[in-house]
């Protein structure tokens, strides 16, 4: 089997160098990365610019776009061979709930599913974290599992691991996605020239984090596993906006 590799958090990144340990064993890797973080980048292409790629060494490069642009270019251009697998992180702090919307982390692997390969995003769960070779070993065994069992092909994997020791992990669970509470404000500041500038305030804190969410599974120490699909469609709402256009003169 061979992997793609990619993150949001820059080729530097803790986290990848433990996924790249933990597949290593099992897998032909390739890594293609954002040369810096890019966390927050959601699915955004860099469209006003031709991207550059370093090759730092064998299967390793390193790119100044986005994550979405690394597995994008990967494989639609860069690569020779084309990969069996698209495997993002691992991102240092969680991706729950409303953050799949925002985590350039969960892009990357939406790229490579977009792209027509099976994609697994994988993310650790705590502020400060470190025990990165539990959600290496946990990735592991997902793809181990997938080569024997394949999914189907319009899903993608959304993994969030406890920062626990791999002996303190309780389990996985099948789970959806959770809801957070408002973001904080943002915050106001001044720059050295003394001009108004703002920070994005912190995420909020979670909403819904009933039995069977992300939220839930992760607060009890077992991991996460959430499918994702990519149709965005309210598709319960179709026939009430039909009605609710009904007898407009456009």
């Amino acid at each position: 089997m061979k992997i793609l590799l990619s993150n949001d958090d820059g080729y530097l990144a803790p986290g990848l160098a433990a996924l790249r340990r933990a597949l290593d064993p099992i897998a032909d890797i390739v890594v293609v990365a954002p040369e810096r973080n890019h966390s927050g980048s959601s699915n955004s292409l860099t469209l006003d610019r031709p991207l550059r790629v370093q090759h730092l060494e064998s299967n390793f490069y390193a790119v100044n776009g986005t994550p979405a642009d690394c597995v994008h270019i990967a494989l639609t251009g860069l690569l020779d061979e084309v990969p069996d697998l698209v495997v993002s992180g691992i991102n240092s702090g969680a991706n729950l709930g409303d953050d799949t919307l925002y985590s350039g982390t969960v892009a990357a692997a939406m790229e490579g599913r977009f792209l027509g390969l099976p994609a697994i995003a994988v993310s650790l769960a705590g502020r400060k974290v470190k025990y990165f070779d539990t959600a290496g070993k946990l990735a592991a065994d997902l793809v181990s599992k997938l080569e024997s069992r394949p999914l189907p092909g319009d899903i993608l994997l959304n993994v969030n691991v406890p920062d626990v020791p791999l002996n303190e992990l309780k389990g996985i669970r099948a789970t959806e996605l959770g809801v957070r509470l408002p973001p904080s404000p943002a915050i106001k500041a001044s720059d050295p020239n003394g001009n108004e500038v703002y920070w994005i305030g912190p995420a909020g804190r979670a909403k819904n984090k009933s039995d069977g969410t992300d939220f839930a599974a992760v607060i009890g120490r077992y991991a996460s596993i959430t499918p994702i699909q990519f149709d965005l469609t309210h598709h319960k709402r179709v026939d009430h906006l039909s009605d609710w256009l009904s007898g407009h003169e456009w």
